[in-house]
């Protein structure tokens, strides 16, 4: 439940089209529901503006089931992450309108027909390697509502690819880049924008690059002001940031 479906269920009661007694019914399990080996908030996307993700690893399908059981029942979006094949299948035999990002390994439930919101989030990668925590990005954005483009494979060993999309980079409202290597793209395109940049270092390199860990530092050493940077591989946190600083402010 967020904002809006409460502020349509209060409604709802003073025009009398639901009851005191139906209404409490629809917000007994707040602010959180006890399952025994998770506690999940379903108060979340009334405090934060989109309900509790779903991260898979660590958890059996029969609990992943139930927790999505448990959000979906609240008719909101639902997002899981780091999701395995063997997780959607036993997703999408009870709900069939599940779908499934297999490069990110996403799925998703209930997600927005069309965006909400009219600022564009512009994802970068560096190389076609970090595609999956691009998806994982873009997925995330998405399903909070966002208009979303990507620009793939675009590195600065190849700047010119770069450089020839200038204009989308110059019309976006947020810009998150994805690379691995020595992670130089965001200094790159933190240099170019006037808008916030969420960097992104993948796990994509060779044994230099200590699983991530060169680009991280690249990263948090970028000259570029405008730049901040997420976890190695954290496509999620900077589809959920980026999400968040493109959202029109509540009203």
């Amino acid at each position: 439940m967020n904002a809006d479906d409460l502020r349509k269920l209060l409604d709802e009661i003073r025009s009398g089209e639901t009851s005191v007694a139906a209404a409490l019914d629809r917000i007994k399990h707040l602010p959180f529901e006890d399952l025994g080996f998770a506690k999940v908030d379903s108060h979340r996307g009334l405090r934060c503006g989109f309900p509790e993700v779903v991260f898979c690893p660590g958890k059996t399908i029969e609990q992943i089931v139930a927790i999505v059981e448990r959000i979906e029942a609240q008719d909101s979006p639902l997002l899981a992450t780091r999701a395995p094949a063997e997780v959607f299948e036993a997703v999408a035999a009870r709900w069939p309108n599940a779908a499934y990002n297999k490069l990110a390994r996403t799925i998703t439930i209930n997600a927005p027909a069309s965006p909400d919101c009219d600022g564009l989030i512009l994802i970068v990668t560096g190389g076609t390697s970090d595609i999956p925590v691009a998806e994982e990005a873009r997925v995330t954005a998405e399903i909070m509502g966002n208009r979303v483009r990507t620009l793939y494979d675009a590195g600065v060993a190849g700047i010119h690819r770069l450089l020839q999309s200038r204009d989308e980079i110059f019309n976006a409202n947020v810009i998150i880049v994805v690379a691995g290597m020595e992670g130089a793209l965001a200094s790159v395109v933190g240099g170019l924008s006037s808008r916030p940049v969420i960097a992104v270092p993948t796990s994509v390199g060779y044994g230099a690059s200590f699983g991530g860990l060169a680009p991280l530092l690249t990263m948090l050493n970028s000259c570029a002001a405008g730049v901040s940077v997420v976890n190695i591989d954290n496509g999620f946190g900077a589809g959920y940031v980026a999400g968040l600083i493109n959202r029109p402010p509540a009203r």
